[in-house]
């Protein structure tokens, strides 16, 4: 039985790709976006719990995020939640209404944002990179095993090679539209 799948590889790299998608979503560019308080958890209940687990999270406007809290006892947790989540927002509550305004990035800020969306890219390569190499293992697990011979395996790797490379090369893209949103803004 061969353990080489090129369609498992395929996958496998296209999660690190949409995995990196999902990180930058949580990047703050100066537009609200429901995807910004995504990490935030919520002690409540005697638990940690996703913010959008007990409260109702919307953009009203291209400037501010409104979060609907469900239980009145769990306002003020929400409130810290968001304050300890390091996003550099201050919540304003109204009653079970929390207002979230996000203010202008400084010159500052949007460096560290682009140094970071540099990171996210950094982790997906290696994640890729993962992949390749239990690709390349597998494929030559496969021809130690007799599934097939040296010229098959050889014609398997450049295919592995060359998903790899485009994996990579979505990657870059994706990481240089996201600092180009952010230092543009």
């Amino acid at each position: 039985m061969a353990q080489y799948s090129k369609g498992d590889i395929s996958r496998r790299m296209d999660g690190a790709l949409e995995s990196l998608k999902h990180d930058l979503g949580g990047l703050r560019t100066g537009r609200a976006s429901t995807a910004l308080v995504d990490p935030v958890q919520v002690d409540v209940y005697g638990s940690k719990m996703p913010l959008n687990q007990v409260a109702t999270v919307s953009v009203p406007e291209p400037r501010l995020i409104t979060v609907q809290v469900w239980d009145r006892s769990n306002v003020t947790p929400v409130e810290k939640a968001i304050r300890d989540a390091g996003l550099g927002i201050n919540p304003i509550s109204d009653g079970q209404m929390i207002r979230l305004p996000l203010p202008d990035l400084t010159e500052e800020r949007r460096k560290e944002l682009a140094k970071l969306v540099g990171q996210y890219a950094e982790k997906a390569k290696v994640a890729v990179r993962n992949v390749r190499r239990d690709g390349m293992d597998a494929l030559k697990a496969d021809e130690k095993a007799h599934e097939f011979g040296e010229d098959e395996r050889k014609r398997h790797e450049a295919d592995v090679q060359k998903l790899t490379d485009d994996h990579v090369a979505e990657i870059d893209k994706v990481a240089a539209a996201k600092e180009q949103e952010i230092l543009t803004q």
